[in-house]
């Protein structure tokens, strides 16, 4: 076979590979939204879940998901900048840069349910807290903060050394130019990162099961007190978010309508996530404009 004609078979069965993965992916997205998007309503969105009855909705689960989200992201995003900025900028070639990056490594590779397990032992039972979306943050926090690190590091790692270099030879200190001249260009990477890094704790469940529980008490949605327990804002209360909902009703839920809940449920969970990734490069561009003004 020819360089030529080997080349061409290539180039076909790549391009089958990559349909085959689109076509799977599309119609698994397309069967969860067949099923599920009828099933979504304004009264299915606001409304509590019922136990035994049916007509149900998801409201608490939804905010759960939401507050989850934006603990664990004040959490990790200033963790993962640091830690990310040191890693490409400050630290040296030797054993223990050697060493952390094996141990990120090894952070990024745990299954989410030992890292589920690890916070229920330390933070649930040793520490006191108990279930609650502080626990379910922070071990959120330890799943997500190898990727973060690692993509903070790459992207401030594919900026031009000729930036740097100009920086410093116009006098500029080298925080100064991390912060002016290599944090900008980097943003849409950065940005996409932590957009991705959400998608995913929008989406876990193994880990909250054992960490913000499978259950959330009655809120009061007027009471804004984040020390009251009836209220959505308290961080050490209890919270059952959208995929263990999920999970929780497809495995032990006794309401008659059980399988329409968990196809709305279902089909909002992936719209979200598709909103998540779609927004990661139009917020990327937008911001790395407005900060590099090109």
């Amino acid at each position: 076979m020819n360089a030529k004609r080997a080349d061409r078979l290539a180039t076909i069965i790549f391009y089958a590979i990559a349909g085959f993965i689109v076509l799977l992916l599309a119609g698994l997205f397309g069967y969860i939204l067949v099923n599920g998007v009828s099933h979504i309503s304004w009264k299915f969105i606001t409304s509590p879940p019922q136990s035994f009855r049916a007509g149900g909705g998801i409201g608490p689960q939804l905010f759960n998901s939401f507050y989850l989200l934006i603990l664990t992201m004040i959490i990790s995003v200033p963790l993962a900048l640091g830690a990310g900025i040191y890693m490409s900028e400050y630290a040296k070639k030797n054993i223990f840069t050697d060493i952390l990056r094996t141990v990120i490594e090894v952070l990024s590779s745990l299954p989410s349910i030992v890292v589920g397990l690890f916070g229920f032992l330390f933070f649930v039972i040793y520490m006191g807290w108990g279930f609650s979306i502080l626990t379910g943050a922070l071990v959120l926090t330890i799943f997500n903060l190898p990727l973060m690190v690692r993509v903070v590091e790459t992207s401030l790692q594919g900026v031009p050394d000729a930036q740097r270099e100009a920086g410093l030879a116009l006098g500029i200190s080298k925080w100064e130019t991390i912060k002016k001249i290599l944090l900008p260009a980097a943003i849409p990477g950065i940005v996409t990162g932590i957009i991705l890094a959400s998608g995913r704790v929008f989406g876990e469940a193994a880990a909250l099961i054992y960490t913000a529980g499978m259950s959330t008490p009655i809120l009061d949605i007027s009471n804004w007190n984040p020390f009251s327990p009836t209220s959505p804002l308290n961080p050490m209360r209890p919270a059952e978010t959208l995929a263990v909902h999920i999970w929780k009703i497809n495995s032990e839920g006794l309401m008659p309508d059980v399988k329409e809940v968990s196809s709305g449920t279902s089909a909002l969970l992936v719209l979200l996530i598709l909103v998540f990734n779609i927004s990661a490069r139009w917020i990327g561009k937008f911001i790395y404009k407005r900060m590099t003004a090109s």
